[in-house]
């Protein structure tokens, strides 16, 4: 039975999702090399959607002068963090996106993987929350599943992402979980889209970081 909204409970997330998401270990690394990049001294930050801690473990590894707050809406996935943080003065809180309540009080605001599990209305407001927990001129950088601009290319990408589940030891009842996922757990929407939605919320500068299969990441200036 799982305990989060992932499809793998959160005992194995991290053993999972690397054979599931391809190049999963590289949206941290791109979200660690463009907050580097933007020369912020003692950046409060925090990662919405936060699972298992991976994300602030890696910057952690880098850096100590990151004050982190990770919040996630599964119990389980929260403590796993905690556990991988131990040591770490940081805060954590049982929050989904939709739940945040901060204000003004974070340079960046991270989401990686977590807002594809919300309808769009759903979606809107957990952007909105993140823009509100940020202060002016901090950054939100979110990766998540995408469509293709069409069914067409939708259909090539998800024989693609088909593949690569194959090759990395899924079997076909597996893969075809996966899949049926798309448009019933999880529901996302095009690169277009996510640009118009981060717009939408008042993001003064919207841009596309990185994308690859069907994940994309973005990054927006408060």
């Amino acid at each position: 039975m799982n305990d989060n909204k992932a499809a793998y409970n959160s005992t194995i997330y991290d053993d999972k999702v690397i054979h599931v998401l391809p190049y999963y270990r590289e949206y941290h690394g791109q979200i660690i090399d463009l907050v580097k990049n933007m020369k912020l001294k003692e950046p409060d930050w925090l990662d919405t959607g936060c699972g298992t801690g991976t994300l602030a473990r890696r910057v952690l590894e880098d850096r100590s002068d990151v004050k982190f707050t990770l919040c996630d809406p599964s119990e389980k996935m929260l403590e796993k963090a905690k556990e991988k943080l131990a040591g770490v003065d940081a805060r954590f809180f049982n929050l989904s996106s939709q739940q945040l309540m901060f204000a003004s009080e974070f340079d960046i605001v991270t989401a990686v993987q977590s807002h594809h599990y919300l309808q769009r209305e759903e979606r809107k407001d957990a952007v909105l929350k993140c823009y509100h927990a940020l202060r002016e001129n901090g950054v939100f950088v979110a990766f998540e599943n995408i469509r293709m601009s069409t069914d067409e290319s939708d259909a090539i990408a998800l024989s693609r992402w088909a593949q690569f589940l194959k090759d990395h030891g899924c079997d076909e009842e597996e893969i075809e979980m996966q899949i049926e996922r798309r448009g019933t757990e999880v529901f996302p929407i095009t690169i277009e889209e996510h640009i118009k939605l981060l717009r939408e919320c008042g993001f003064r500068s919207v841009d596309i970081l990185w994308t690859s299969y069907l994940q994309a990441g973005f990054w927006a200036l408060k």
